[in-house]
């Protein structure tokens, strides 16, 4: 039976030793019980108060570990090592307190990829990351490989990494928090775009950048690294890499990498043209999703067959809370776009139909412009309703756009979700689209985007 050295090795610098756990979220929670089990002195702690937490604090006391809780969580941190949630930067002042007198700090991430056995290709990008990270999952798993999917989407890894076998692969989507303390790189690297985003954690946009780069920091001649060349800031990080780089590109006359060639995605690896895939065999809607496919086939060349990427392309309907088709009531059809938390994730929604929509959109300002989705909206959008604490900002960046004339698109606003849905139904059509597409994030109103879209859901569900 297979010894994971690297495990054993992380097993005993944790045994014994008081470890801070911070956020009590999906992620940390099977953290937590695992190194209890590895004999660690675990402390727990949360913003969150033990009532918004619910039962996991009881169950956490149950099996040894200690809590703190509530608006001074971070007080008076003394743990030997601590794992940040994925969220929390690392210049917090309390963890640079922490570190300064010797405490290793972490994420459960950062230790996944010291133990993990099997080679990990990972994912991201601002745009179009769950979906490219599903599609390689699937046409790995396709071809007959044990696949991992874990990082954003999946579950967590680092408690099952006892049952990854070094012949299995691990597919990771990867996000800027995530990557931000990252001190390792995966074997297959992919960013799909990269554009403003999380500019309300991030201080800057080259901070945002010089995170994801270290999806390929640390990669080395015998990496490889997948990007896009469409892109300008992507295309330019190829001067960065020590691995091998794979372009891809949609727009561009490309002479090696994965190009389109009369509407079929095209592989050139060593001066041969091989043709894959059709794109009318791609049953997700939208250009976008034509990119998501040339990265994801970058990423698994030379790993799976061809027939194993076309069968995929035939039957992969997306991933929820993508362009989701919710119902069709009376000639009008709903999507629900939930995960179009950016403005450039929302455009890719637009110009996913041959027709203009009913535009659900607002939310959590990330302090990101919509200065280019405002233009977007003007040529996409045929009723645009508004909601959350970015209404103004959005209206002014529809109004201020090139072409935009009075009630052209009209704007309404909302109060809520259901408020919106029942609005855009009683003004829409026969014919008409309603796309749930925010191009913000969803915490002023609700917990995450998947809490937004299901609710949207069942709002049309019972109209």
């Amino acid at each position: 039976m297979f010894m994971n050295t690297k495990l054993e090795l992380f097993k005993q610098s944790v045994c014994g030793k008081s470890v801070g756990v911070v956020g009590i979220g999906i992620s940390n929670t099977p953290l937590i019980k695992m190194l209890v089990k590895m004999g660690a002195k675990v402390t727990a702690r949360d913003k969150k108060s033990s009532d918004k937490l619910g039962s996991i604090v009881s169950e956490l006391h149950n099996i040894g570990v200690k809590t703190v809780l509530g608006e001074e969580y971070l007080l008076n941190i003394t743990e030997d090592i601590i794992f940040k949630t994925p969220g929390m930067r690392i210049d917090t002042p309390e963890l640079l307190q922490a570190k300064s007198r010797g405490a290793l700090i972490t994420s459960e991430m950062e230790v996944f990829f010291d133990v993990c056995p099997a080679k990990i290709i990972a994912v991201t990008g601002s745009d179009g990351k769950t979906t490219t990270t599903t599609l390689i999952y699937k046409m790995l798993s396709e071809q007959g490989y044990k696949c991992w999917l874990g990082g954003n989407i999946g579950t967590p890894l680092l408690s099952d990494v006892e049952n990854i076998s070094v012949t299995d692969k691990v597919i990771l989507e990867l996000s800027s928090f995530q990557l931000h303390s990252m001190k390792s790189s995966p074997n297959i690297a992919v960013i799909t775009n990269l554009s403003p985003n999380h500019l309300d954690v991030h201080k800057s946009m080259e901070e945002y950048i010089n995170a994801k780069e270290n999806i390929f920091a640390y990669q080395d001649k015998n990496d490889k690294l997948i990007l896009n060349y469409d892109n300008e800031i992507t295309r330019e990080l190829c001067k960065k890499s020590n691995a091998p780089v794979t372009m891809f590109s949609r727009n561009s006359d490309i002479k090696t990498g994965v190009y389109i060639s009369n509407d079929i995605i095209c592989v050139n690896d060593d001066e041969n043209e091989i043709e894959v895939l059709n794109t009318d065999d791609i049953l997700l809607p939208g250009v976008h999703n034509i990119e998501n496919y040339m990265a994801a086939i970058a990423a698994v060349w030379g790993l799976v067959e061809i027939k194993s990427i076309q069968t995929v392309a035939k039957n992969f309907g997306g991933v929820e809370h993508r362009i989701e088709f919710v119902r069709e009531i009376k000639g009008i059809k709903y999507y629900n776009d939930s995960i179009a938390s950016s403005p450039t994730r929302a455009r890719a929604g637009l110009y996913s139909f041959d027709k203009k929509v009913i535009m659900i959109a607002g939310g959590y300002d990330k302090n990101i412009p919509f200065d280019d989705l405002g233009n977007d909206i003007v040529k996409r959008v045929k009723l645009l309703v508004l909601m959350g604490k970015t209404m103004p900002k959005i209206k002014t960046a529809v109004e201020n756009a090139d072409g935009y004339s009075e009630n052209n698109p009209p704007i309404i606003t909302a109060d809520s979700l259901k408020d919106a849905v029942i609005k855009s139904t009683s003004l829409a059509e026969s014919g008409d689209i309603i796309i749930l597409s925010p191009a913000c994030a969803s915490f002023d109103m609700f917990k995450n985007f998947e809490e937004r879209g299901n609710l949207f859901k069942q709002i049309v569900m019972e109209l």
